[in-house]
């Protein structure tokens, strides 16, 4: 059996869920090799306070990293559109919600649907930090995973139990997040739809102008940003997170019909 079979998903309950609630319906979206399992905590907080939540499982997340590799942007694209759709018809209004690759997908489903109340684009992945990262795009048919070289940059440990990922990157799946970027960043100028930006000043994983240029690009007059000072790439698991979920719901209320 080959490394890539065996490696699996580091997360014991990478399952979607679904927290019902009232007419405003927010979908939120992980990360890149992630689960839903990191968008609990945050998922809780906006369902206590009546809002109904849905956390999908992006397509080939949460298994192994050959079932990650078999798997590309059109097929995680159609995921969360498919997910949209369903939530969509349970609510009277809908907000997205993504952190990193999910902020990227955020970001496409705000261009494609504008009737989209808000967006909370967490740890917006427009270029990644270490630009050694693309060389993967060369390797992508001679490699298939490469020992992970980035650190998580939890602050809090014990949240590592809210943590996905797997020991290795997949090399041809990380492709097509690079592929998913330029995608996004020729429709940004599109979205109109009123913006949260969250971002750590000290994240290691996006590069630093990621923030401020979403803030930059984003064609919405109507964009808050919170930027973090003690918080990594995964802040939404992290000793921050109730700050940015209280951001977040006040955001979502300010802009609620």
């Amino acid at each position: 059996m080959s490394r890539e079979t065996e490696c699996h998903v580091l997360q014991e309950h990478p399952e979607p869920f679904d927290l019902e609630g009232g007419s405003v319906g927010v979908l939120l979206l992980h990360g890149f090799t992630g689960t839903p399992r990191e968008m609990w905590q945050l998922g809780g907080y906006l369902n206590a306070r009546g809002c109904t939540v849905s956390a999908p499982l992006l397509p080939g997340h949460g298994t192994t990293l050959a079932e990650m590799n078999r798997y590309g942007w059109r097929d995680w694209v159609a995921g969360v559109e498919s997910a949209y759709m369903a939530l969509q018809a349970r609510c009277e209004q809908v907000f997205v919600g993504g952190l990193s690759l999910g902020a990227l997908l955020t970001l496409w489903l705000g261009a494609q649907h504008p009737e989209v109340k808000g967006l909370l684009v967490y740890s917006p992945v427009l270029w990644v930090a270490d630009r050694r990262a693309y060389l993967m795009i060369l390797l992508r048919f001679m490699v298939r995973s490469l020992a992970v070289t980035t650190t998580s940059q939890l602050q809090d440990p014990a949240t590592e139990i809210w943590a996905g990922g797997f020991a290795r990157t997949p090399v041809p799946a990380m492709d097509q997040v690079f592929r998913l970027q330029r995608r996004v960043r020729s429709l940004m100028l599109q979205i109109r739809t009123p913006a949260l930006v969250v971002y750590a000043r000290d994240d290691q994983v996006i590069h630093s102008r990621c923030g401020p240029e979403t803030v930059r690009r984003l064609g919405s007059t109507d964009i808050e940003t919170l930027v973090l000072e003690h918080s990594g790439h995964n802040f939404v698991v992290d000793r921050e997170w109730e700050r940015v979920a209280e951001v977040s719901y006040r955001f979502i209320s300010r802009y609620r019909a």
